[in-house]
């Protein structure tokens, strides 16, 4: 990639993403994301028997906010 004073900028690596700082915003969605995701943990591993329409959806919960959590730590501030 190439900027507006014709330097070099290399890609940003999955380590470089990790490492560098999330906006607000996207921390904001991230513990969401985590929140549901311990939400939907503890309805799938309750000790009781509950319709088989939660425990499905419960799952499909825990794979979105896996998604979102995921997605959300890994966005960086554009320095353009």
């Amino acid at each position: 990639m190439k900027t507006n004073q014709n330097q070099e900028v290399r890609p940003l690596t999955l380590l470089d993403r990790l490492q560098a700082p999330t906006p607000s915003f996207f921390k904001k969605l991230r513990n969401a994301g985590l929140l549901l995701a311990a939400i939907a943990g503890g309805i799938l591993t309750a000790p009781i028997a509950l319709p088989s329409v939660i425990v499905t959806a419960a799952g499909y919960i825990m794979v979105a906010s896996g998604v979102l959590s995921a997605v959300s730590q890994v966005t960086v501030e554009s320095e353009a």
